[in-house]
């Protein structure tokens, strides 16, 4: 059985704005590549909007995760690439809805110069554990 263990605060470190600073764990390993905000025919969703943007690749890690039988409660660390770092309050909009932000995963955020499409405003990979 999968078992995440978070530390929000280890000794000597600030406390995280909406992650935790260690996740670890027991289980089978599940790697997400990173998600753009696509529509299962391939069609941008939400040009221009952060946050619509968001909402579909959060969908799009949902479908990924539940491919490999886990959900976003397994999640230990997601790594966000933005075209500006000042979309994140709308990524953590869309984030805040499918997460448990009592116990959230290890995360980074990385601005990029640019994305696989220059319509793209962000790109987001996760790190899953998942019983065996």
């Amino acid at each position: 059985m999968t078992r995440l263990h978070h530390s929000p605060v280890p000794d000597g470190l600030a406390p995280g704005n909406g992650y935790s600073h260690v996740v670890w764990g027991t289980g089978r390993f599940v790697a997400v590549s990173g998600q753009i905000a696509l529509d299962a025919d391939g069609a941008l969703v939400g040009e221009g909007d952060a946050e619509a943007q968001a909402r579909q690749v959060f969908a799009n890690l949902g479908r990924c995760l539940a491919e490999a039988g886990a959900t976003f409660a397994d999640v230990m660390k997601m790594t966000f690439f933005v075209t500006d770092i000042a979309i994140l309050p709308a990524i953590r909009i869309a984030r805040d809805e499918v997460l448990d932000m009592a116990r959230p995963p290890a995360c980074s955020a990385v601005q990029v110069a640019a994305l696989a499409r220059p319509d793209l405003l962000l790109e987001i990979e996760a790190f899953a554990l998942i019983g065996e």
